[in-house]
């Protein structure tokens, strides 16, 4: 059995050559260092700047927007606004009507707190009048800051998820893992809607000090 899990690992990272960019991504998350190369994905309907590390699993996602609904990359100052409903209708209209922003902006962090993909925990920003700030530069170059303290929430996968999931639910999370370390991309690591529950502990996840630079053109 063992053999069998190496063998499977070896095609997952076989399959998936090393993806190399310039694009870098510097934050503090909780007084941590957090420093990883992020790319540009599409997650649904939305693009998002995704920045991705292992040992543990980490995903650092935030989304610009236009107040219309469409993804926005234009110079200018966002306000950070609930990551879990971005676009209700109330404080979309409060901050519209100010007249001095952009667009809005959401941050998801995700860190694996027990291996393998076993428990996570998650942090989504609120409506605190947090704000990113983005320029762009004549090569086609995006960079962006910010700081946010994220409403923090504990994930644990559900047993019958584990149990009906079996061997072939282990094999697919270590598949994921090893397709994130070998190309970089976020690889299924959100456990929202994937077998796992939310616990009842909360917390305060703070990103602080955050840069992006990203090359879009």
């Amino acid at each position: 059995m063992r053999y069998f899990f190496f063998c499977l690992l070896f095609f997952a990272t076989s399959a998936f050559a090393q993806i190399a960019n310039d694009n870098t991504l510097t934050a503090q998350v909780d007084g941590k260092e957090f420093m990883t190369q992020p790319r540009r994905i599409k997650i649904g309907n939305f693009w998002w700047i995704t920045a991705n590390s292992i040992k543990p699993d980490k995903s650092l996602r935030i989304w610009l927007g236009s107040f219309n609904g469409q993804d926005a990359l234009e110079p200018g100052t966002y306000v950070v606004v609930d990551a879990k409903d971005p676009y209700k209708k109330e404080y979309r209209k409060k901050y519209e009507d100010l007249g001095k922003y952009k667009g809005i902006a959401a941050i998801r962090y995700i860190e694996e707190t027990r291996e393998p993909r076993m428990e996570y925990h998650v942090g989504d920003s609120g409506n605190n009048d947090e704000t990113i700030v983005v320029t762009t530069g004549t090569d086609g170059t995006l960079e962006a800051t910010f700081s946010s303290k994220l409403v923090g929430t504990y994930w644990k996968e559900k047993a019958s998820a584990t149990v009906f999931g079996g061997v072939g639910r282990l094999v697919n999370k270590l598949e994921d893992k090893a397709i994130t370390k070998t190309t970089g991309y976020d690889s299924d690591i959100d456990p929202e809607g994937n077998g796992y529950k939310k616990q009842s502990k909360t917390d305060e996840v703070v990103v602080t000090n955050g840069k992006v630079k990203l090359k879009i053109k």
